[in-house]
């Protein structure tokens, strides 16, 4: 009894010590950014995209882990104007043959790893969940202050998003659009 007795001081402060460094910061949706951008051959599309929800954990000052939910039904097309071709890629991407928001509302990423490679950049390991496919994914993660921002670029043809690929169907000509699809993220914690 006098040994547990004499333990648990100890336990409790190396709980608190823990509780100090291990910290959980979450991202202000509102106020973060990220935006996509397709490519085909004749050009390409650019637009927005909404953040759900999201946090990045830290101990200390370093990256532990993170996790992310974006909102697929938000998708925004900003290089094209209402009544030009804008209403129709949105539906577009909205249906079955890119991201099928009526069926798969949200897409999230979890950071599996976070390797600091210099003082405000990290090498992030996580798996990417788009329509129900989980696949690995590797970018880097720069941190100043309270913003992190990375440039992450994702092969849709991993996640069954084929319409247009050069990579499955023959004589697209100029019609084919890119397998990659870059996110510019910007978030604010």
């Amino acid at each position: 009894m006098k040994t547990t007795l004499k333990t648990l001081p100890m336990l409790f402060a190396m709980s608190i010590a823990t509780a100090t460094f291990a910290q959980k910061k979450e991202i202000k949706a509102a106020e973060s950014v990220i935006e996509w951008t397709g490519k085909k051959v004749t050009g390409s599309h650019n637009g927005t995209i909404q953040l759900k929800d999201g946090f990045l954990q830290f101990d200390g000052d370093k990256i532990t882990g993170g996790e992310f939910t974006v909102d697929m039904t938000t998708i925004e097309v900003k290089d094209l104007e209402a009544g030009k071709g804008k209403e129709k890629l949105e539906g577009h991407l909205n249906s079955d043959d890119f991201f099928g928001t009526s069926n798969h509302k949200t897409a999230k990423l979890v950071i599996e790893e976070a390797k600091k490679s210099d003082t405000n950049t990290y090498k992030i390991n996580a798996v990417m969940t788009i329509k129900g496919k989980t696949n690995p994914l590797n970018f880097d993660l720069d941190i100043n202050g309270n913003t992190a921002k990375a440039d992450v670029k994702i092969d849709r043809t991993k996640y069954d998003i084929k319409y247009g690929s050069g990579s499955f169907f023959d004589n697209l000509g100029d019609k084919a659009i890119y397998d990659e699809f870059t996110l510019n993220v910007k978030l604010e914690m």
